[in-house]
This record gives C-alpha cells, sequence and structure tokens, in this order.
C-alpha cells in the first residue's frame, strides 16, 4: 500500500511508520514538526514538512504519491491543556482533521485508520470498557476525538469512506530506533526515567486520594510497538468495513504508583515523588478491553508486561540521554 501517515514525525507515528516500511509499504509522513521529530522519520519514508490546514499541499501530496490509505495520528493530546484551552483541541482535532477528510474525498482516497483514544468514553461504570460502553467524554481532547469518530461515520455515509477508530490510553515503550521524546514531557514513565537519569528531581503525582486501591489513578500502558501492529492491521482490514477497535494492556491495569514502583526496579535507581493536586478531567480508572481486535484482527500484543516496557524505554534513554537532539542532522 501507499500510505500516507499524519503526525508521522511524532512519538507513535514514527513507530507506526517503522513498522510499515519493515512490512514493505511506501510510506509518505505528513508533520509539520510542532511536536514531532524529523530525525526520527524512517529513512526510507518520504516526508513532507506541512499542516493539515494546508489543503493545496495535501491534495498534492495525495495526487504526486498516489495515496491509496491514511493513518491519521497527527493531534493535539494533551489532557490538561485541553481543559485550558479548548479552542486549541477543536481546531488541531476537528477542524484540521475535517480538511483531511475532505482531501481525501477530493483525491479519491476512501480508506483511513485514525488514532483515537479511550478518553471518548469519559468515566464508565464499568471496567474494563468495551466498545458498547457509552461515550460521555469528561474533557475537550476526548471530546473532539470522539467528534471527529463521529464526522468520519457521516463521511462513510456520505462518500463510503472506510475506517477504523483504535481507542487507547497510555502508549509507552521504545524500539531501538524510536522512543519517546517530548517537550515538555507528561507522560509518567519517560518523567520517573528523566528522574532516574538525574534530569529531576521527582515525579509529581496528581492525587493520591482516588478511590482505587492505593489512592493514585489506574491505567493502561500498550507497548509502543504492539499498537502500531494494532494500526496496521487495521489498514489491512478496512476492505471489511468500519470499525471501532479498544487497544488495552489486559488484566487491572497500573496505578501511578505501581508504574514508578517499576521503573525503581527496572533501573536500580529511587525515584523521589510529590503529590500535586488533581488534573482536571482525569477519571480514577481507565482500562481498555481489547477483545474485539484480538477476535477479529487476531492482534496479539507481544509486551504487556510493565517491565518489559519500561525496560525497553530505559535502554533507548540511555542510548539516547538527549533525545533526538544528539542525532546527525538529515
Amino acid at each position: 500500500m501507499r500510505v500516507l501517515v499524519t503526525g508521522g514525525a511524532g512519538y507513535i507515528g514514527s513507530v507506526v511508520t517503522e513498522g510499515l516500511v519493515n512490512d514493505g509499504h511506501h510510506v509518505v509522513v505528513y508533520d509539520n514538526l510542532s511536536k514531532g521529530h524529523r530525525k526520527s522519520v524512517h529513512a526510507d519514508a518520504e516526508f513532507v514538512e506541512a499542516d493539515l490546514h494546508d489543503a493545496s499541499t495535501l491534495r498534492n501530496t495525495f495526487r504526486k504519491h498516489q495515496i491509496d490509505s491514511v493513518i491519521h495520528m497527527a493531534a493535539s493530546s494533551l489532557v490538561g491543556e485541553s481543559c485550558t484551552n479548548p479552542a486549541k483541541y477543536y481546531d488541531n482535532n476537528v477542524v484540521a482533521g475535517l480538511k483531511l477528510l475532505d482531501a481525501m474525498i477530493e483525491s479519491n482516497v476512501k480508506r483511513i485508520v485514525f488514532s483515537s483514544t479511550a478518553a471518548t468514553y469519559g468515566n464508565p461504570e464499568t471496567q474494563p470498557i468495551d466498545e458498547s460502553a457509552p461515550n460521555q467524554p469528561t474533557n475537550p481532547y476526548g471530546e473532539t476525538k470522539l467528534a471527529f469518530e463521529r464526522a468520519m461515520r457521516w463521511y462513510d455515509e456520505a462518500f463510503e469512506l472506510r475506517y477504523v477508530a483504535l481507542r487507547y490510553f497510555n502508549a509507552a515503550g521504545a524500539t531501538e530506533k524510536c522512543g519517546e521524546d517530548h517537550d515538555p514531557e507528561t507522560h509518567v514513565i519517560p518523567i520517573a526515567l528523566q528522574v532516574a537519569a538525574g534530569e529531576r528531581q521527582h515525579v509529581d503525582i496528581f492525587g493520591d486520594d482516588y478511590p482505587t486501591p492505593d489512592g493514585t489513578c489506574i491505567r493502561d500502558y500498550i507497548h509502543v510497538v504492539d499498537l502500531a501492529q494494532a494500526h496496521i492491521l487495521a489498514i489491512g482490514s478496512l476492505d471489511n468495513g468500519s470499525r471501532i477497535y479498544n487497544l488495552g494492556c489486559g488484566g487491572d491495569g497500573y496505578s501511578v504508583k505501581q508504574v514508578i514502583d517499576t521503573v525503581r526496579e527496572v533501573t536500580g535507581r529511587e525515584i523521589l515523588t510529590k503529590i500535586a493536586p488533581r488534573r482536571a478531567g482525569d477519571p480514577p480508572t481507565l482500562i481498555a478491553s481489547s477483545d474485539r481486535i484480538k477476535r477479529e484482527l487476531n492482534w496479539q500484543p507481544k509486551y504487556q508486561d510493565l517491565g518489559v516496557i519500561v525496560k525497553s524505554a530505559w535502554r533507548w534513554k540511555q542510548a539516547n540521554p538527549n533525545g533526538y537532539r544528539d542525532w546527525p542532522q538529515i
């Protein structure tokens, strides 16, 4: 296939691109580099530096590279920021997404895999969450992702655009080549690894009074390689019609304190913590069920153990102490 990966210079997008290239697909990465890293893009993928709001460049990219499928990963994705700046999230996650869909229809490209979020469910009563749970987002991030999912449904009705939306929570881990390098960093595993490396003094735990066994939030953590494989399987299934799948780690999930304890065990270093106020829009427990995608697409995650996930991230961190900044210029 000839696949356009929007946001393909980002953390997850770079690993998805790596997987697609390794599977023999022709990949074009489309990214404005507001968050991603040009150096993380696989050498065998083509790269277009542009924004999704640039409809002309989008159409030219589809035509020039004869794109037949899209994996859409470009988005704003910080829950706390979405609560303080909802306009940014509606613009980047909905308006820019509609520009992409319109360019696809104009270019007769009708296959898309959307990197969504299980935050569309809000704070459901039943855990783990399956795809039949009601969508009741508790923050603009989840709301805007859900809005784009709903837009795809109507584009399917109107134009026979086939889509798969993948809903998941926390991607983590690394490949040998690609790892997590955000500025600022907001995710607990890389923050804890920065503490282990002496780059931070402590990890903030945002609330320890939640109704969970140790008082801290419980979440899924899914290895980025397993996540990439789910996207690749999904793009190969689009001829079977449009669907939504959850992706999760299985089991009971992991609390913030359990994550930090695992980082301590993997690195052999002390990780200091401080209790901070709760973040707006954070439900106590969110664990997604992956039964449907395992059953229908035979998705078989290989790296579900949290220790394995943290070890891969720590290896990448030790090999790349300054992230992509020390990599040779392209």
